[in-house]
């Protein structure tokens, strides 16, 4: 008797699901289905989990694909499973191709095709449906992008809309998605929700058109770069009931949300002074150095450190100033911003040209807060006071890219639960692009030659 085995979480039951587990039905006589905990999945990164696990159980006996089911609770369990009930294949969809290829000393390993397209779930009493994702623009943030999202319960990667065809289309091969295309409108047609990928100057425009058209939008940052833009387009979502969300993963994950509780709970006194930096160096014939894209160090990086300090300091600041170092293109390339509030200050240090230490510092009156770098992937953090022996350590995982975390979010909320909304407020958004267009306006500016 040949014995197959698969996991999954199975949340949301869908053609997708039934498909996978007829096809692996087929590969032997026996079927064995290992379904997640909640508990394993949250450690593995999969997000948004809806369905109980009795749910989820109760969904595949009725398949009447699976000769066995087993609880998948801790990592190293199908190399236990494979050899406790004499497994000879392991099957898995290919979207996760290469990942279990260590199973191979064990049995057989195979990866099926994953069902391109999702409409809905086949669960006629559940109220949530599948959210059917597409992503407009197919550069090097969407290629990071779409592996995150089958970590993330309640959606599908659908399709790609680039107005560069051929871009479109290895991008959707790639990622095996049902369909590509350099129409707007066709794109619009078989989707509900957008993640926007493109160049900064074009957010305004695709974010403008997908709420027109009905469609809940994810933009990655700068969301825009005029206040006035964001301001109407998020009164815009507002109108049409959507969810508009800006795409700065790092409000969204749990270590840098631990982090706030905790800087603002009173533990290191009243805040003083924030610093934040995030450089990186870069060269050659890229967007992020175009001075005809917006390219920059403010515009590429600064929203990271700006909303670390929005979020600690408050929205309400007094005065904004600049000081930058610009290449033969009038490109800036390092540069520091001054916030100041009337019980605080704070500096943002962001570089594509200049290397320094990626570290968040948090002073407050009775201690302070070390974030070691990179911060905007909160993984560890100290708080450290006057006597060492007081001084404590944090630990968060920040699972892969960490895009899984703000699009757990965005589909959350598109689900009707608002109250995710606060780790980024719109009001918050629209002070970070306003500071943000006060560089590029050159207001407060002391600029230097590079």
């Amino acid at each position: 008797m040949k014995k197959v085995i698969t996991y999954g979480s199975f949340d949301l039951f869908h053609e997708g699901h039934y498909r996978l587990l007829q096809r692996a039905k087929e590969l032997g006589d026996y079927l064995i289905v290992g379904v997640t905990t909640q508990q394993y999945d949250e450690y593995r990164g999969k997000m948004n989990v809806i369905n109980s696990l009795m749910e989820r159980i109760e969904n595949i006996k009725q398949t009447g694909f699976a000769d066995e089911i087993v609880i998948e609770d801790h990592e190293g369990q199908k190399v236990e499973d494979i050899q406790k009930y004499g497994v000879d294949i392991f099957t898995v969809g290919s979207d996760w191709y290469g990942k279990f290829d260590f199973l191979q000393q064990y049995c057989e390993v195979v990866y099926l095709e994953r069902t391109k397209g999702i409409s809905s779930t086949m669960i006629r009493q559940q109220n949530y449906s599948i959210i059917r994702l597409g992503v407009i623009g197919s550069g090097r943030i969407a290629v990071r992008f779409a592996p995150e999202v089958k970590y993330v319960s309640g959606t599908n990667l659908e399709g790609v809309y680039n107005p560069r065809i051929e871009s479109a289309r290895k991008y959707a091969e790639q990622f095996e998605l049902k369909f590509y295309t350099d129409d707007l409108d066709t794109f619009f047609d078989k989707v509900d929700a957008v993640y926007i990928a493109s160049p900064h100057n074009t957010h305004y425009e695709y974010i403008r058109k997908a709420l027109e058209q009905g469609k809940h939008v994810l933009c990655e940052k700068p969301m825009v770069l005029q206040t006035a833009q964001a301001e109407e387009l998020y009164h815009l979502a507002k109108d049409k009931d959507l969810v508009l969300l800006e795409a700065i993963k790092t409000a969204y994950a749990p270590g840098f949300l631990k982090l706030l509780a905790i800087a603002k709970s009173g533990r290191i006194g009243r805040i003083r002074d924030v610093e934040a930096s995030f450089t990186k160096l870069v060269s050659g014939d890229l967007r992020e150095l175009s001075r005809e894209e917006n390219g920059g160090s403010v515009t590429e990086l600064a929203s990271y450190p700006l909303m670390a300090i929005v979020k600690l300091l408050g929205t309400d600041y007094k005065n904004v100033r600049f000081e930058t170092f610009v290449d033969g293109n009038n490109v800036d390339l390092y540069t520091k911003i001054y916030l100041n509030y009337e019980n605080a200050v704070s500096t943002a240090k962001i570089g594509l040209g200049v290397k320094s230490e990626g570290q968040l510092l948090i002073s407050g009156t009775q201690g302070y807060i070390y974030v070691e770098a990179p911060w905007w992937k909160t993984q560890y953090f100290e708080v450290r006071h006057e006597q060492p022996e007081h001084n404590e350590k944090f630990f968060s995982k920040f699972a892969a890219e960490g895009l899984r975390y703000e699009l757990s979010d965005f589909i959350s909320m598109i689900y009707g639960n608002e109250k995710k909304g606060f780790k980024l407020t719109p009001k918050e958004s629209i002070v970070i692009t306003g500071i943000i267009e006060s560089f590029l306006n050159n207001e407060k500016t002391l600029t230097m030659k590079y």
